[in-house]
């Protein structure tokens, strides 16, 4: 089992900056792949970032140039960092890993981009 606590969110103008946190219960070191997702209004949820192993990281077109995704192995905690957000990038984000063949979700945290 892992538990997932997400933090961060919030409201942001266009061109703001925001960090998503992700706290898990156990070392992220055993829990790749290990992401975030999101889900807008009236979509389906969406690949953000991804790490598919040490220091492999992978993100969706979209995204590219203005998110980061990292890691902190001694507070076992994800982060996404979100720069130059935009509109659109306004859902709801979640944070996805991955334990012995079973994956597990963080329960979301609102990101919303308006002035």
């Amino acid at each position: 089992q892992v538990q997932l606590v997400e933090s961060g969110g919030g409201l942001v103008q266009p061109g703001g900056s925001l960090r998503l946190s992700c706290a898990a219960s156990r070392s992220i070191f055993s829990l790749y792949p290990m992401g975030w997702y999101r889900q807008a209004p009236g979509k389906q949820r969406e690949l953000v970032a991804v790490y598919t192993g040490v220091s492999v990281k992978s993100y969706a077109d979209s995204v590219k140039g203005r998110f980061t995704i990292s890691g902190d192995g001694a507070k076992n905690t994800l982060y996404l960092q979100m720069n130059s957000l935009k509109a659109e990038d306004t859902a709801v984000y979640y944070c996805k890993v991955r334990y012995y063949s079973n994956d597990y979700w963080g329960q979301g945290t609102q990101v919303t981009v308006s002035s």
